[in-house]
């Protein structure tokens, strides 16, 4: 079910996701997704925790990555990032957010999902600093920063908002200069 609401979401818009159009893309009744999920809201959370999950796996590969601290920030970059104007994930983020001040389940799922990509970019830039590669910094703070900066980034890609919302190059170069300023690197010789 999970993946097919964020197929349907990917190919028609969130606007077009009702618990019957979904039931019918999936050959059952509304009411039998309603059984397993409650609500809409419950059922886009579930959805974004299911993708959230995928992507979790994929940062512990890459942190995990026998490669610089710079490396690896680049790769983390990307996958933070969306893969274009129509990324269902991040059509979900957007939708979500806009829900969290008047549901408090949503609010501290989203605490939940944007603690890990806390943690594990503090992670990414202590160990960058310990091994030399980045310059001694807040680590706590500059991920703080960067991951406001990517959400930012990133509903711009989502919304098409020109010149970064054309393509996810030109925010990834975006994300990647702000990183050089938030962490600079340090030069071999320091």
């Amino acid at each position: 079910m999970l993946e097919e609401a964020m197929t349907a979401i990917a190919e028609d818009g969130l606007a077009s996701l009702t618990m019957s159009a979904l039931a019918e893309r999936l050959g059952t009744s509304g009411g039998h997704i309603l059984y397993y999920f409650g609500s809409k809201d419950l059922l886009l959370l579930a959805a974004l925790r299911w993708s959230e999950e995928a992507l979790a796996e994929e940062r512990r590969q890459l942190l995990a990555r026998r490669t610089t601290a710079p490396r690896r920030l680049d790769l983390f970059l990307r996958l933070y990032l969306p893969r274009g104007p129509r990324d269902p994930r991040w059509t979900l983020w957007i939708e979500l957010w806009a829900r969290i001040p008047s549901n408090e389940e949503l609010r501290t799922a989203q605490a939940e999902l944007d603690r890990g990509w806390q943690e594990d970019l503090e992670a990414l830039l202590a160990q960058g600093v310990d091994r030399k590669h980045f310059a001694p910094t807040d680590v706590t703070a500059r991920a703080s920063e960067l991951l406001a900066l990517l959400d930012g980034l990133s509903t711009r890609v989502v919304l098409g908002e020109d010149p970064l919302g054309r393509d996810t190059r030109s925010a990834l170069d975006a994300a990647r200069a702000a990183a050089e300023l938030l962490v600079p690197r340090l030069s071999p010789a320091s």
